[in-house]
Protein backbone atom coordinates (compact mmCIF):
# COMPACT_ATOMS: atom_id res chain seq x y z
CA UNK A 1 0.00 0.00 0.00
CA UNK A 2 1.17 3.58 -0.58
CA UNK A 3 2.76 5.40 2.31
CA UNK A 4 0.30 8.13 3.31
CA UNK A 5 0.89 11.29 5.34
CA UNK A 6 -1.80 13.87 6.18
CA UNK A 7 -0.10 16.99 7.47
CA UNK A 8 -0.85 20.47 8.70
CA UNK A 9 1.19 23.38 7.39
CA UNK A 10 3.32 23.38 10.54
CA UNK A 11 4.10 19.67 10.15
CA UNK A 12 4.87 19.79 6.44
CA UNK A 13 8.41 21.07 6.78
CA UNK A 14 9.25 18.34 9.25
CA UNK A 15 8.00 15.76 6.77
CA UNK A 16 10.72 16.77 4.31
CA UNK A 17 13.21 14.89 6.47
CA UNK A 18 10.99 11.82 6.43
CA UNK A 19 10.73 11.88 2.66
CA UNK A 20 14.29 13.00 2.11
CA UNK A 21 15.79 9.53 2.24
CA UNK A 22 13.30 8.35 -0.37
CA UNK A 23 13.39 11.43 -2.55
CA UNK A 24 16.14 10.22 -4.86
CA UNK A 25 15.62 6.49 -4.41
CA UNK A 26 15.14 4.31 -7.45
CA UNK A 27 11.72 2.69 -7.60
CA UNK A 28 9.91 5.40 -5.65
CA UNK A 29 7.53 8.26 -6.36
CA UNK A 30 6.72 11.18 -4.07
CA UNK A 31 3.12 12.31 -4.55
CA UNK A 32 1.64 15.53 -3.17
CA UNK A 33 -2.16 15.25 -3.37
CA UNK A 34 -5.16 17.32 -2.36
CA UNK A 35 -7.55 14.61 -3.56
CA UNK A 36 -9.13 13.26 -0.39
CA UNK A 37 -10.95 10.19 -1.67
CA UNK A 38 -10.36 6.81 -0.03
CA UNK A 39 -11.25 5.15 -3.33
CA UNK A 40 -8.03 6.54 -4.85
CA UNK A 41 -6.12 3.95 -2.80
CA UNK A 42 -6.92 1.45 -5.56
CA UNK A 43 -5.34 3.71 -8.18
CA UNK A 44 -2.12 3.86 -6.21
CA UNK A 45 -1.94 0.19 -5.23
CA UNK A 46 -2.59 -0.95 -8.81
CA UNK A 47 0.22 1.28 -10.08
CA UNK A 48 2.58 -0.11 -7.45
CA UNK A 49 1.63 -3.68 -8.35
CA UNK A 50 2.12 -3.05 -12.07
CA UNK A 51 5.45 -1.21 -11.85
CA UNK A 52 7.08 -2.12 -8.55
CA UNK A 53 7.34 1.63 -7.83
CA UNK A 54 6.48 2.62 -4.26
CA UNK A 55 4.33 5.74 -3.81
CA UNK A 56 5.13 7.99 -0.85
CA UNK A 57 2.19 10.31 -0.38
CA UNK A 58 1.61 13.61 1.39
CA UNK A 59 -1.94 14.94 1.50
CA UNK A 60 -3.03 18.47 2.28
CA UNK A 61 -4.91 21.52 1.14
CA UNK A 62 -3.99 22.42 -2.46
CA UNK A 63 -2.80 25.92 -1.61
CA UNK A 64 -0.71 24.59 1.28
CA UNK A 65 0.93 22.00 -0.96
CA UNK A 66 1.71 24.58 -3.64
CA UNK A 67 3.17 26.92 -1.01
CA UNK A 68 5.25 24.07 0.37
CA UNK A 69 6.64 23.25 -3.09
CA UNK A 70 7.55 26.92 -3.54
CA UNK A 71 9.33 27.01 -0.18
CA UNK A 72 11.21 23.76 -0.84
CA UNK A 73 12.46 25.02 -4.20
CA UNK A 74 15.13 22.87 -5.86
CA UNK A 75 15.26 20.65 -2.77
CA UNK A 76 11.62 19.61 -3.00
CA UNK A 77 11.10 15.85 -2.94
CA UNK A 78 7.78 16.24 -4.78
CA UNK A 79 7.45 14.37 -8.07
CA UNK A 80 3.74 14.87 -8.75
CA UNK A 81 1.05 17.34 -7.67
CA UNK A 82 -2.54 16.08 -7.90
CA UNK A 83 -5.40 18.46 -7.19
CA UNK A 84 -8.99 19.33 -7.99
CA UNK A 85 -10.10 22.26 -10.18
CA UNK A 86 -8.37 24.00 -13.05
CA UNK A 87 -7.84 27.20 -11.08
CA UNK A 88 -5.56 25.37 -8.66
CA UNK A 89 -3.62 23.72 -11.46
CA UNK A 90 -3.11 27.13 -13.05
CA UNK A 91 -2.09 28.51 -9.66
CA UNK A 92 0.60 25.84 -9.43
CA UNK A 93 1.81 26.67 -12.91
CA UNK A 94 1.95 30.39 -12.13
CA UNK A 95 3.92 29.63 -8.96
CA UNK A 96 6.56 27.86 -11.06
CA UNK A 97 6.27 24.53 -9.25
CA UNK A 98 5.39 22.45 -12.33
CA UNK A 99 7.32 21.54 -15.47
CA UNK A 100 6.36 20.74 -19.06
CA UNK A 101 5.91 17.06 -19.85
CA UNK A 102 6.98 15.52 -23.14
CA UNK A 103 4.69 12.49 -23.46
CA UNK A 104 3.17 11.18 -26.68
CA UNK A 105 0.83 9.04 -24.56
CA UNK A 106 -0.65 12.01 -22.70
CA UNK A 107 -0.87 14.09 -25.85
CA UNK A 108 -2.73 11.34 -27.67
CA UNK A 109 -5.13 10.36 -24.89
CA UNK A 110 -6.06 13.60 -23.08
CA UNK A 111 -8.14 16.02 -25.21
CA UNK A 112 -6.46 19.35 -25.88
CA UNK A 113 -9.00 21.41 -23.93
CA UNK A 114 -8.29 19.28 -20.84
CA UNK A 115 -4.57 19.98 -20.80
CA UNK A 116 -2.34 22.97 -20.35
CA UNK A 117 -1.04 24.61 -23.53
CA UNK A 118 2.51 24.19 -22.21
CA UNK A 119 1.92 20.59 -21.06
CA UNK A 120 2.44 21.55 -17.42
CA UNK A 121 -0.80 19.92 -16.26
CA UNK A 122 -3.28 17.35 -17.59
CA UNK A 123 -6.86 16.56 -16.58
CA UNK A 124 -7.60 12.95 -15.63
CA UNK A 125 -11.24 13.06 -14.51
CA UNK A 126 -14.22 15.38 -14.73
CA UNK A 127 -17.44 16.24 -12.93
CA UNK A 128 -20.37 18.00 -14.59
CA UNK A 129 -21.82 20.87 -12.53
CA UNK A 130 -25.53 20.62 -13.20
CA UNK A 131 -28.96 21.72 -12.00
CA UNK A 132 -31.00 19.59 -9.60
CA UNK A 133 -34.61 20.32 -8.64
CA UNK A 134 -37.57 19.10 -6.61
CA UNK A 135 -39.84 17.41 -9.15
CA UNK A 136 -42.92 18.00 -6.98
CA UNK A 137 -42.45 21.78 -6.76
CA UNK A 138 -40.75 22.76 -10.03
CA UNK A 139 -42.79 22.10 -13.16
CA UNK A 140 -40.47 24.05 -15.45
CA UNK A 141 -36.86 23.78 -14.23
CA UNK A 142 -34.22 26.15 -15.60
CA UNK A 143 -32.60 24.67 -18.68
CA UNK A 144 -29.46 26.80 -18.62
CA UNK A 145 -27.16 28.48 -16.13
CA UNK A 146 -28.36 31.87 -17.34
CA UNK A 147 -31.97 30.89 -16.56
CA UNK A 148 -31.10 30.43 -12.88
CA UNK A 149 -31.19 34.23 -12.61
CA UNK A 150 -34.77 34.42 -13.95
CA UNK A 151 -37.01 36.25 -11.41
CA UNK A 152 -39.58 33.42 -11.62
CA UNK A 153 -37.21 31.34 -9.47
CA UNK A 154 -37.01 33.97 -6.71
CA UNK A 155 -36.53 32.41 -3.28
CA UNK A 156 -36.02 28.91 -4.66
CA UNK A 157 -32.30 28.44 -5.32
CA UNK A 158 -29.54 27.08 -3.05
CA UNK A 159 -25.82 27.30 -3.72
CA UNK A 160 -22.41 27.24 -2.09
CA UNK A 161 -20.35 30.19 -0.94
CA UNK A 162 -18.62 32.40 -3.49
CA UNK A 163 -15.28 31.51 -1.90
CA UNK A 164 -15.62 27.90 -3.06
CA UNK A 165 -13.63 27.00 -6.18
CA UNK A 166 -16.65 25.32 -7.80
CA UNK A 167 -18.59 28.59 -7.55
CA UNK A 168 -15.64 30.59 -8.84
CA UNK A 169 -14.97 28.31 -11.79
CA UNK A 170 -18.63 28.26 -12.84
CA UNK A 171 -18.82 32.05 -12.92
CA UNK A 172 -15.43 32.15 -14.66
CA UNK A 173 -16.85 29.90 -17.39
CA UNK A 174 -19.89 32.16 -17.73
CA UNK A 175 -17.51 35.11 -18.18
CA UNK A 176 -15.62 33.19 -20.88
CA UNK A 177 -18.78 32.07 -22.70
CA UNK A 178 -21.03 35.12 -22.32
CA UNK A 179 -18.85 38.08 -21.39
CA UNK A 180 -18.23 40.03 -18.21
CA UNK A 181 -21.36 42.22 -18.34
CA UNK A 182 -23.64 39.21 -18.80
CA UNK A 183 -21.86 37.53 -15.90
CA UNK A 184 -22.52 40.54 -13.65
CA UNK A 185 -26.23 40.47 -14.51
CA UNK A 186 -26.34 36.74 -13.89
CA UNK A 187 -24.70 36.94 -10.47
CA UNK A 188 -26.99 39.77 -9.37
CA UNK A 189 -30.09 37.87 -10.50
CA UNK A 190 -28.88 34.64 -8.90
CA UNK A 191 -28.43 36.36 -5.54
CA UNK A 192 -32.00 37.64 -5.76
CA UNK A 193 -33.19 34.05 -6.17
CA UNK A 194 -31.44 32.62 -3.09
CA UNK A 195 -33.64 30.54 -0.84
CA UNK A 196 -31.05 30.83 1.96
CA UNK A 197 -27.62 32.26 2.56
CA UNK A 198 -24.90 30.33 0.65
CA UNK A 199 -23.66 27.50 2.84
CA UNK A 200 -22.40 23.93 2.96
CA UNK A 201 -20.98 21.62 0.33
CA UNK A 202 -22.57 20.08 -2.73
CA UNK A 203 -24.20 17.26 -0.76
CA UNK A 204 -25.81 19.92 1.44
CA UNK A 205 -27.34 21.54 -1.64
CA UNK A 206 -28.98 18.22 -2.49
CA UNK A 207 -30.13 17.79 1.10
CA UNK A 208 -31.70 21.25 0.84
CA UNK A 209 -34.02 19.87 -1.84
CA UNK A 210 -35.00 17.00 0.44
CA UNK A 211 -35.62 19.25 3.47
CA UNK A 212 -37.67 21.72 1.42
CA UNK A 213 -35.32 24.64 2.10
CA UNK A 214 -34.94 25.08 -1.63
CA UNK A 215 -36.48 23.82 -4.85
CA UNK A 216 -33.46 24.20 -7.12
CA UNK A 217 -29.75 23.69 -6.48
CA UNK A 218 -26.46 23.14 -8.28
CA UNK A 219 -24.10 20.28 -7.55
CA UNK A 220 -21.35 18.31 -9.18
CA UNK A 221 -22.69 15.08 -10.61
CA UNK A 222 -20.48 12.77 -8.58
CA UNK A 223 -22.20 13.72 -5.32
CA UNK A 224 -25.56 12.58 -6.69
CA UNK A 225 -24.14 9.53 -8.47
CA UNK A 226 -22.46 8.49 -5.23
CA UNK A 227 -25.84 8.56 -3.46
CA UNK A 228 -27.24 6.34 -6.21
CA UNK A 229 -24.42 3.85 -5.63
CA UNK A 230 -24.23 3.75 -1.83
CA UNK A 231 -25.83 5.14 1.33
CA UNK A 232 -25.38 8.87 1.89
CA UNK A 233 -26.91 10.43 4.99
CA UNK A 234 -30.00 12.49 4.17
CA UNK A 235 -30.23 11.18 0.61
CA UNK A 236 -32.19 7.93 0.77
CA UNK A 237 -33.69 6.12 -2.21
CA UNK A 238 -37.09 7.78 -1.72
CA UNK A 239 -35.43 11.19 -1.49
CA UNK A 240 -33.46 10.65 -4.69
CA UNK A 241 -36.61 9.59 -6.51
CA UNK A 242 -38.06 13.07 -5.93
CA UNK A 243 -35.04 14.86 -7.38
CA UNK A 244 -34.81 15.64 -11.08
CA UNK A 245 -31.78 16.98 -12.93
CA UNK A 246 -30.94 19.07 -15.95
CA UNK A 247 -27.69 19.11 -17.90
CA UNK A 248 -27.71 22.86 -18.61
CA UNK A 249 -27.21 24.78 -21.82
CA UNK A 250 -27.48 21.80 -24.15
CA UNK A 251 -28.50 24.07 -27.04
CA UNK A 252 -25.56 26.39 -26.34
CA UNK A 253 -22.14 25.86 -24.72
CA UNK A 254 -23.07 22.69 -22.84
CA UNK A 255 -22.70 21.60 -19.21
CA UNK A 256 -19.88 23.15 -17.20
CA UNK A 257 -17.18 20.63 -16.25
CA UNK A 258 -14.88 20.67 -13.23
CA UNK A 259 -11.53 19.02 -13.66
CA UNK A 260 -9.28 16.92 -11.46
CA UNK A 261 -5.73 16.64 -12.72
CA UNK A 262 -2.07 16.85 -12.05
CA UNK A 263 1.38 17.82 -13.17
CA UNK A 264 5.00 16.87 -12.65
CA UNK A 265 6.88 18.92 -10.08
CA UNK A 266 9.44 21.37 -11.44
CA UNK A 267 12.27 19.71 -9.50
CA UNK A 268 11.00 16.11 -9.55
CA UNK A 269 13.85 13.85 -8.39
CA UNK A 270 12.15 10.75 -9.84
CA UNK A 271 11.21 12.19 -13.22
CA UNK A 272 10.98 8.91 -15.13
CA UNK A 273 8.68 7.42 -12.50
CA UNK A 274 6.58 10.59 -12.50
CA UNK A 275 6.01 10.33 -16.27
CA UNK A 276 5.06 6.66 -15.86
CA UNK A 277 2.49 7.59 -13.20
CA UNK A 278 0.96 10.37 -15.29
CA UNK A 279 0.68 8.03 -18.28
CA UNK A 280 -0.84 5.36 -16.04
CA UNK A 281 -3.56 7.82 -14.93
CA UNK A 282 -4.47 8.21 -18.61
CA UNK A 283 -4.73 4.44 -19.15
CA UNK A 284 -8.08 2.72 -19.66
CA UNK A 285 -7.65 0.88 -16.37
CA UNK A 286 -7.17 4.03 -14.30
CA UNK A 287 -9.74 6.01 -16.24
CA UNK A 288 -12.38 3.36 -15.63
CA UNK A 289 -11.58 3.44 -11.95
CA UNK A 290 -12.07 7.20 -11.72
CA UNK A 291 -15.66 6.46 -12.78
CA UNK A 292 -16.21 3.20 -10.87
CA UNK A 293 -14.41 4.28 -7.70
CA UNK A 294 -15.37 7.94 -7.39
CA UNK A 295 -18.34 8.44 -9.75
CA UNK A 296 -16.42 10.81 -12.02
CA UNK A 297 -16.34 11.13 -15.81
CA UNK A 298 -13.12 9.92 -17.44
CA UNK A 299 -11.05 12.50 -19.28
CA UNK A 300 -10.17 10.03 -22.04
CA UNK A 301 -12.95 9.73 -24.66
CA UNK A 302 -14.58 6.35 -25.12
CA UNK A 303 -13.86 4.94 -21.66
CA UNK A 304 -16.88 3.20 -20.14
CA UNK A 305 -18.86 4.70 -17.27
CA UNK A 306 -19.90 3.09 -14.02
CA UNK A 307 -23.67 2.33 -13.75
CA UNK A 308 -24.23 5.14 -11.24
CA UNK A 309 -22.67 7.71 -13.58
CA UNK A 310 -24.28 6.29 -16.72
CA UNK A 311 -27.69 6.53 -15.00
CA UNK A 312 -27.52 10.31 -15.28
CA UNK A 313 -27.70 10.08 -19.07
CA UNK A 314 -25.81 11.44 -22.04
CA UNK A 315 -25.11 15.13 -22.41
CA UNK A 316 -23.09 17.76 -24.23
CA UNK A 317 -20.16 19.03 -22.11
CA UNK A 318 -18.77 22.54 -22.39
CA UNK A 319 -15.40 22.22 -24.14
CA UNK A 320 -14.31 25.77 -23.33
CA UNK A 321 -10.55 26.15 -22.80
CA UNK A 322 -10.17 25.54 -19.08
CA UNK A 323 -6.90 27.48 -18.90
CA UNK A 324 -8.80 30.56 -20.10
CA UNK A 325 -11.55 29.88 -17.55
CA UNK A 326 -9.02 29.70 -14.71
CA UNK A 327 -7.60 33.09 -15.63
CA UNK A 328 -11.07 34.64 -15.06
CA UNK A 329 -11.22 33.67 -11.37
CA UNK A 330 -10.08 37.08 -9.98
CA UNK A 331 -12.74 38.84 -12.07
CA UNK A 332 -15.32 36.29 -10.95
CA UNK A 333 -14.56 36.92 -7.28
CA UNK A 334 -14.90 40.67 -7.81
CA UNK A 335 -18.31 40.13 -9.43
CA UNK A 336 -19.40 37.91 -6.54
CA UNK A 337 -18.42 40.62 -4.05
CA UNK A 338 -20.27 43.33 -5.98
CA UNK A 339 -23.39 41.14 -6.21
CA UNK A 340 -23.38 40.45 -2.48
CA UNK A 341 -22.84 36.72 -2.96
CA UNK A 342 -21.24 35.71 0.33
Amino acid sequence: MPTKFTLSVSAMTAAATLLGSAAYAAGELNLYSSRHYDTDERLYSDFEDMTGITINRIEGNADELIARMEAEGVNSPADILLTVDTSRLERAKAAGVLQSVDSAVLEARIPGYLQDADNQWFGFSQRARIIFYDKADVAEPPMSYVALADPKYKGQVCHRSSTNVYSQTLLSAIIENHGEEAAKEWAAGFVENFAREPQGGDTDQLRGLVSGECDISISNTYYFARALRKDVSGLGDDDLGNIGWVFPSQDAEGAHMNLSGGGIAANAPNLENAVKFMEYLASDQAQQYFSAGNDEYPAVPGVGLSPSVAALGMFKPDDVDLSAVAKNVPVAQKIFNEAGWK
